[in-house]
């Protein structure tokens, strides 16, 4: 199945959703299942910029990160590789970014429940929008989730990721991008 899917691909597979949903972790385990080369929007923005997403942020604020996260997603995807692509959790929320995706790779919203997003978290130094203790935590995440939420939803597939193994949610992404390429 997973050899006649990446036959059939002809854009890249871009995973969207709040940070710690596990967009890095499982894009790496659907880049080796797939066979597909994969790159971190935020390593790409470190290789581009010199300065990590929390640099940039302390640096710059968010709206110059938030603009160079564009225009180096919009790179990746001009690129015009097959392959995954784990964006930032704030990347979708932008018009142009989301319109850009849609329109030219398949667009996965891997969505978890608030208090597995607080828990993958935890290292406050490496999430510049989280501050603070747990609590402070879930009730950002709670907050971005209902803000983001309508974004999320206009990707292509919803896949849940949860506590369990990984590859549970790989297959869950293989199955829904067979389903999506079947249906066009």
């Amino acid at each position: 199945m997973t050899k006649s899917l990446l036959q059939r691909l002809d854009r890249p597979v871009v995973l969207v959703g709040l940070m710690g949903a596990g967009k890095s972790t499982i894009g790496r385990r659907l880049a080796k299942r797939l066979d597909l080369p994969f790159v971190d929007s935020d390593d790409a923005i470190i290789d581009a910029s010199g300065y990590t997403p929390t640099e940039i942020f302390e640096r710059f604020g968010e709206e110059d990160f938030r603009d160079g996260e564009r225009r180096v997603v919009a790179r990746l995807i001009d690129e015009g590789d097959i392959q995954v692509i784990a964006t930032g959790g704030g990347a979708y929320t932008d018009e142009q970014t989301r319109k850009l995706l849609n329109e030219r790779a398949i667009t996965v919203w891997l969505d978890a429940e608030i208090d597995i997003l607080a828990e993958r978290t935890r290292r406050p130094d490496t999430r510049p929008l989280l501050k603070g203790d747990v609590k402070q935590r879930k009730r950002i995440l709670a907050d971005l989730a209902d803000k983001r939420r309508d974004d999320y939803a206009n990707a292509h597939l919803h896949v849940r990721s949860g506590k369990g193994a990984h590859d549970v949610v790989v297959d869950a992404i293989v199955d829904a991008l067979t389903e999506h390429l079947d249906g066009q």
